[in-house]
């Protein structure tokens, strides 16, 4: 079953606006699922929220189009680095899942192929958009468009001359045309090449469509060597010439050489939630990727839990899973070695897992982090989800309604200077983003978070009597006993004592799931409550908690960052940031660039003579 998927029988009960409100702007592919779980659609986006949107803020679809939205329950996505990467991710997912829509809505263009019709005495390289049944040849792709095509198609004239024509075209030539002329064609048409030379500048074309570079280079250089040995020096410069031409197509690629199968696995941690999402990598080409959410055991780490999906992914399965030669992780896990072995054990395969990466690997592992980070934000977003945490909540509570507004307040600051107090706002449906207030705290001793969280409290609600649009049925307070008794004392004189006031301290051990609830008894006491870690009233309240603390210090640096003085050489005339950086970072800071001569500051990178001289005068006051 597809992550977050609806069970309901009635297509309607999928919430677009909510949906749609907290969908990226980044390229990427979406499926469609309906009430059942089976696949609709599937499509690709330069933007994903402006192309999801544009199904249910339209109103003139045609019929098809309005018959699929009316299915619609469900909704997944996959961020993806480009457009580019979106449209081979899209085909890739449309062969595999085969959607019925995409039938009826796809556009008719598909994705090019280069076609190697290898059935004729002189083989011909062309486009495809249609891999044809029955026909003798090879395809090579898919290819992103028909400009990267053509683009391939003019490197391979260039480097082994194999001919491009048509059938009709090349059956009926009595001299050789213009391609031959300027050195594209061997015109075998007029049997100016030997079918064994054609052969072999074929075999060349496969080689380098199947990525096959470095081995194609080898066979290159030592044909260049035969050819100088046996006196053909024409032959060689001609050898010489393609190795140039696939070492600079080697090192513009991409995609680094060497690359095997694997698949990247990132984590992101919510309340009560993991989110482990994978990019399946096979040739070098996003093939694939897949969300889980498997239950959270809370009293595993990061790296415990990760192992036990590892163990359950792979071993669990995994003689009937594309097993690739490599995973790439998010963190080291404790028993690596321990899960390769019962791999090669239960698989035959041996696969190498590894955390530390770089280049394209270190791409792809970001690329799966942002779909983790994007996945466990829809799923916290989901508005069935947040329904039954909040209804969880009103249980917890012995509430007589669900609570409509629901406010939590954090402190942050840098050992107590730039003090900033936040406010967040939820209601039944989720975060309300608009309603979230941030106070600039000031007249309080530094770091002293009980005065900070008091005039907060007091500038929030001195007017709360007058706005009941803005009233809270609960307001949380991260701390324990002490700060909620300072907050029952604030509201008491405002006048709002009727509000529920409820403290969450962490436990022992500062961990998630471990919390400790107080609320008031009614009787000028305090009640505790205890919460089983798996609660979701619980899960609820973490949430409004962290997305306090994240506001709090997303205030906090604002604040911070603004208050800094400007450095001296922000303030200089033809100094930008990277000359900023290469002077520091010769110089080690501001005052080492103070006490450097002219000629000592001309010799830093991009800094010519008359702009040292301008440095020098402008940090010396001349």
């Amino acid at each position: 079953m597809p992550p977050g998927k609806q069970t309901q029988n009635h297509p309607a009960s999928f919430d677009a606006k909510a949906y749609l409100k907290n969908l990226s702007l980044a390229p990427g592919v979406y499926r469609m699922f309906d009430a059942v779980g089976d696949i609709l659609y599937v499509g690709k986006a330069k933007s994903l929220k402006k192309r999801v949107s544009s199904y249910f803020l339209k109103q003139d679809h045609a019929p098809k189009t309005r018959a699929l939205v009316s299915k619609i329950a469900n909704i997944e996505v996959t961020i993806t680095n480009s457009e580019t990467d979106a449209l081979i991710l899209e085909q890739n997912l449309i062969k595999e899942l085969k959607p019925p829509y995409n039938i009826l809505l796809r556009d008719d263009k598909s994705y090019p192929y280069i076609y190697l019709a290898s059935d004729k005495e002189f083989p011909s390289l062309s486009l495809k958009r249609v891999r044809s049944k029955g026909k003798v040849g090879q395809y090579f792709g898919p290819f992103p468009n028909a400009h990267a095509v053509r683009e391939s198609l003019g490197l391979l004239e260039k480097l082994f001359k194999v001919r491009q024509c048509q059938e009709s075209f090349y059956r009926n030539r009595s001299r050789p045309c213009l391609q031959y002329q300027i050195k594209r064609c061997k015109a075998p048409c007029v049997g100016l090449v030997s079918e064994e030379e054609y052969r072999q500048d074929v075999e060349h074309v496969v080689m380098f469509l199947q990525g096959k570079n470095p081995e194609l280079i080898r066979q290159l250089i030592k044909e260049m060597e035969k050819a100088s040995v046996d006196l053909d020096f024409e032959k060689a410069a001609e050898l010489r010439d393609q190795i140039q031409y696939l070492r600079h197509a080697q090192e513009s690629q991409s995609v680094e050489s060497g690359i095997a199968d694997l698949d990247v696995i990132a984590m992101s941690d919510g309340p009560g939630i993991s989110v482990y999402s994978m990019l399946f990598i096979r040739k070098g080409r996003i093939l694939g990727h897949k969300n889980y959410t498997p239950k959270v055991l809370l009293d595993e780490s990061q790296e415990e839990r990760l192992q036990g999906f590892l163990e359950q992914y792979y071993v669990g399965s995994g003689v009937e899973k594309d097993l690739p030669s490599e995973v790439i992780l998010p963190f080291s896990v404790p028993d690596k070695e321990m899960l390769s072995d019962a791999l090669q054990s239960v698989a035959g395969k041996q696969i190498r897992f590894a955390h530390k990466v770089k280049t394209i690997r270190a791409q792809w592992q970001k690329l799966a982090q942002t779909n983790a980070d994007n996945a466990l934000k829809t799923y916290l977003a989901n508005k069935e989800n947040v329904f039954q945490r909040v209804d969880s909540l009103r249980t917890l509570l012995q509430l007589p309604a669900l609570p409509k507004r629901m406010e939590c307040f954090d402190i942050s600051h840098s050992s107590g200077e730039k003090t900033v107090a936040s406010c967040v706002v939820f209601n039944d449906q989720g975060p309300l983003k608009s309603d979230y207030r941030t106070f600039n705290i000031e007249g309080i001793e530094p770091g002293d978070d009980y005065a900070a969280m008091r005039q907060a409290l007091s500038r929030r609600y001195r007017k709360v009597n007058d706005e009941p649009t803005k009233r809270p049925d609960i307001i949380f307070i991260d701390g324990g006993k002490g700060q909620l008794n300072m907050a029952i004392e604030v509201m008491s004189a405002l006048n709002a004592s009727d509000i529920l006031l409820l403290g969450i301290a962490k436990g022992t051990t500062r961990k998630a799931g471990f919390e400790t609830l107080f609320i008031p008894d009614g009787q000028g006491g305090l009640k505790t409550i205890q919460c089983a870690a798996d609660e979701p009233s619980l899960h609820l309240m973490q949430q409004i908690r962290d997305e306090a603390h994240r506001f709090a210090i997303t205030g906090h640096r604002k604040r911070r960052d603004k208050s800094r003085p400007q450095s001296q050489l922000e303030v200089i005339e033809g100094v930008g940031p990277t000359r900023r950086r290469a002077l520091i970072k010769y110089f080690g800071s501001v005052q080492g660039i103070k006490t450097a001569s002219i000629e000592e500051i001309s010799k830093v990178d991009g800094i010519s003579s008359n702009l040292a001289e301008h440095i020098y005068l402008s940090l010396h006051g001349d």
